[in-house]
């Protein structure tokens, strides 16, 4: 497609949702294509009417878990939250393999995370974690009195596993991936309760002038050529017909919380809240 031009913007969700607040407020909002982490920052714009219904959009081959019921958003690729721990540090015998394990005393001032009030993929798995009837508000505040370090956000957390300052930690499963294909001591545990995962959805603004290429380019995400491009840089794709990356479980492998996406929306504030609150 070389009659159409793609500018990025590119930041953390609480700073997209920052500049979208102050263009709507100005006039209308800029962006054509929101791409972003989580489903519920969608549902909020969708319910507002930010959102226009997706026309042309092909969804044939993608994992019905990803696609949006009304038909607003879809999503691009799935990433779960797991357990990571440096391999140099903590042994494979040794490592936490459930969200619960996180919450024994051996793993105080050991534990980073990142912020929810700032990374969208945080703020979902706070509220994921608050609706759980496994973990709920007890495992958050338990887990607060481990005082885990709270990184701005996953690329940061990553890093701080890696290097062993704090060796284990919350994060995104592609970063640790992508952090023990450079050579770093860095391993994986799906945690046993399930692990939630963001799907980075992509819609289209309702005041976008440029629908139809909007579209054309959400047609490129979700085409095998793009998901190939995710699962080289790591991701899970969200076509079954595309191989995961090498050495990463089949998703039918991984339990994957699948909470009420209602809830979790509504909730999510409270959530972050919740956190934070632990966290002090």
């Amino acid at each position: 497609h070389p009659d159409i031009n793609v500018e990025v913007y590119r930041a953390g969700t609480g700073d997209l949702n920052a500049r979208i607040a102050s263009e709507k407020q100005s006039g209308d909002i800029e962006a054509d294509v929101l791409w972003a982490a989580d489903s519920p920052t969608f549902e909020g714009y969708a319910a507002d009417g930010d959102l226009a219904e997706l026309e042309n959009v092909d969804t044939e081959g993608v994992m019905e878990e990803v696609i949006d019921e009304e038909g607003f958003y879809i999503g691009t690729r799935i990433i779960p939250t797991v357990i990571a721990y440096n391999t140099d540090v903590v042994s494979e015998d040794e490592a936490p393999q459930s969200w619960q394990d996180l919450v024994d005393p051996q793993y105080k001032d050991k534990l980073v995370m990142p912020d929810p009030a700032v990374s969208g993929a945080a703020a979902f798995n706070a509220s994921v974690w608050l609706e759980s009837e496994e973990l709920g508000e007890e495992w958050i505040t338990a887990l607060g009195e481990n005082q885990p370090m709270i990184a701005q956000s996953n690329g940061p957390t990553s890093q701080e596993i890696a290097s062993g300052s704090r060796p284990v930690g919350v994060v995104v499963d592609y970063l640790v991936r992508d952090l023990a294909a450079a050579g770093s001591p860095i391993a994986t545990a799906y945690p046993e309760e399930g692990a939630p995962y963001i799907t980075e959805p992509a819609g289209v603004f309702e005041s976008s002038d440029n629908k139809e290429a909007a579209e054309t380019y959400i047609n490129f995400l979700l085409s095998e050529e793009a998901q190939k491009i995710a699962v080289e840089q790591a991701y899970l794709p969200v076509r079954e017909s595309v191989d995961t990356p090498e050495g990463t479980p089949a998703l039918a492998d991984i339990n994957l919380l699948t909470p009420d996406l209602e809830a979790v929306t509504e909730g999510q504030d409270d959530a972050v809240a919740t956190f934070q609150d632990a966290m002090k």
